[in-house]
């Protein structure tokens, strides 16, 4: 009985990640229109704060309790899958064209953040208070940055520069609706992939624990998993709109924001422990960012079949994770 009810939650959990995200793209894509923001920054932002809310939901209630030795490995799991599960997946859909700026600031920003989080957390193997405060320093930059990105960005479009790139579709794809509309779309779609998110991981590990799974595997594999189903969810909406700079503002936003704001949050209320296994997983995330990066600048877009050599290579990454 209790299996038959953590189904039947599961797939209320993807209904309501599906419907919260088609929401939230819409209501995103028409404030950018409405505000003449590129959509590339409303994904790196609206988009990325929201979709990341499972990761910090968990983390977050983790470290109160004093529970949060999955902590990284949720954060660096979510980012592996958001890299090559979300990217490649939405590649499938359309092809994904990547600007010069994404490929000269906010890519290699991502990498940076991986890179300082290995570290970091290798110096004394834990993610300490000190460093959690360097993180959410560091995200408040971010944001700033971001901020005066979209400030420049509208006033290049007062001289029609960046009509040119995006209106061709946009006033085609893009519904105009009133900003109070926009407003309960988004905010109603973030609640909607926030308690998708977490029926999809609560049922989910429930079926597992139900076939006897372990809870280092489970926290490893279906919370990392199932706490990135929103960033998948929205970014292949995104993409199947033709907002491809949403879809991938969204994975390289949330990437940042999972490592600055989520990991920042959990080791400022309480130090997180870094284990050998994570120290590996981040050199992995690393390796696979620098991969994705060379796949993108080599022509300037994520082809499909780069799209399934990303998911080919997460397989591969998947099976490592249930070996070792």
């Amino acid at each position: 009985m209790e299996l038959i009810k953590s189904i039947l939650i599961l797939v209320i959990g993807f209904v309501l990640l599906l419907k919260g995200a088609d929401y939230f793209v819409e209501g995103s894509s028409s404030v950018a229109k409405q505000l003449r923001i590129p959509s590339m920054i409303i994904g790196m932002t609206i988009v990325a704060m929201g979709t990341s809310l499972p990761e910090c939901a968990v983390s977050v209630t983790a470290s109160l309790a004093g529970n949060n030795t999955l902590a990284v490995s949720n954060v660096v799991g979510s980012n592996i899958f958001n890299l090559m599960v979300v990217c490649g997946a939405c590649a499938l859909f359309a092809p994904l064209t990547i600007k010069k700026d994404t490929l000269k600031k906010e890519f290699p920003l991502s990498i940076i953040c991986a890179s300082l989080l290995m570290v970091l957390g290798y110096i004394g193997m834990i993610l300490g208070h000190i460093d959690g405060v360097v993180f959410l320093i560091l995200f408040a930059g971010y944001l700033l940055w971001m901020i005066n990105s979209a400030k420049k960005a509208r006033a290049a479009h007062k001289e029609d520069e960046l009509m040119k790139e995006e209106g061709e579709f946009v006033d085609e794809e893009i519904k105009l609706i009133p900003m109070w509309k926009c407003a309960i779309y988004i905010i109603g779609g973030m609640i909607g992939i926030k308690y998708g998110g977490d029926f999809v991981v609560d049922s989910a590990s429930s079926i597992a624990l139900a076939f006897g799974l372990s809870q280092t595997l489970i926290g490893l594999t279906i919370v990392a998993l199932g706490t990135s189903l929103p960033e998948l969810m929205t970014s292949i909406v995104a993409a199947r709109k033709n907002e491809v700079d949403m879809a991938l503002g969204n994975v390289i936003g949330s990437n940042i924001f999972n490592i600055l704001l989520v990991l920042g949050v959990a080791a400022a209320i309480s130090p997180v422990a870094f284990l050998m296994d994570n120290i590996i997983d981040t050199v992995v995330l690393i390796v696979m960012s620098l991969v994705v990066l060379v796949f993108a600048w080599t022509s300037k877009v994520i082809n499909q079949k780069e799209g399934i050599a990303m998911l080919c290579m997460y397989a591969v990454y998947m099976v490592y994770i249930c070996i070792r």
